[in-house]
């Protein structure tokens, strides 16, 4: 066994409706770091994590792949959004809900990373999949309800679904939702692998502000928003996911 150290972490988000065994796919989102990659220890976990899918009546469970680089301590899943398809790189983040990326105009939204890496930059106008979200859209009311939208009571209910989001380090960005369509690689347990897609809702970030050089966040908390609660509503996975990170710079998700 390598003697890198690996932390595994599973985090279940129970809800007050009784759990059904969706018949659709199960999604993974397989993480990986940018860094070499031993690839063997990964697999191990990979094929433990299908075939507890499959003892949970999961059949057919599926590994959608989002690929992962990063600093010690830090990952970033390559994500693709838009049609056609449009690849960000979105800081991982399990402590919030929303999924934003930066949008065309933005303000204080920096262009590279301190390494001058060139960040990417979504534009909503580019992309014949997406579609601004309303303040009567049922989904800005979710998002109401968690406090991550934006819409003044003086606000028509065709008025566009602001948000606004505020880090524990004091970094910001605010803007507003679009739906738009996400891409990832669907990994099946016979390990074939299909591309395939969902509809998710996300940030449009129009201004920034503090320590966020990336070209968005994708949070995996347990609201309604984000993109994990979002796949479980279309039944394409369980409120369900677990991670593992390991010290020999890789890692996965299974959703």
């Amino acid at each position: 066994m390598s003697p890198a150290l690996a932390l595994a972490v599973a985090l279940q988000v129970i809800s007050c409706a009784a759990a059904v065994a969706s018949p659709e796919p199960v999604p993974a989102l397989i993480l990986q770091r940018s860094l070499p990659l031993s690839g063997t220890h990964l697999e191990r976990l990979k094929e433990h994590d299908r075939s507890r899918l499959a003892r949970k009546g999961k059949n057919g469970a599926a590994a959608a792949g989002f690929y992962l680089d990063g600093m010690p301590g830090l990952y970033y899943a390559h994500v693709k959004l838009g049609t056609p398809s449009k690849e960000y790189s979105l800081q991982f983040d399990t402590g919030s809900d929303v999924l934003w990326v930066s949008c065309t105009p933005c303000t204080g939204c920096p262009t590279s990373t301190e390494l001058n890496i060139t960040l990417e930059f979504y534009d909503p106008n580019s992309s014949s999949t997406s579609s601004k979200m309303l303040c009567s859209d049922n989904r800005c009311t979710y998002a109401l309800e968690t406090g991550a939208a934006v819409c003044n009571p003086s606000d028509s209910r065709s008025s566009q679904c602001g948000y606004t989001n505020t880090y524990v380090d004091g970094s910001a960005t605010s803007g507003y939702y679009v739906s738009d369509t996400l891409h990832f690689d669907a990994f099946m347990r016979n390990e074939q692998g299909v591309s395939s897609s969902a509809s998710v809702f996300f940030g449009c970030s129009t201004s920034r502000s503090g320590n966020l050089h990336t070209d968005g966040i994708i949070g995996f908390g347990k609201n309604a928003i984000s993109v994990i609660s979002q796949l479980k509503t279309q039944g394409m996975s369980p409120k369900v996911f677990s991670h593992c990170l390991k010290g020999s710079k890789e890692g996965h998700i299974t959703v």
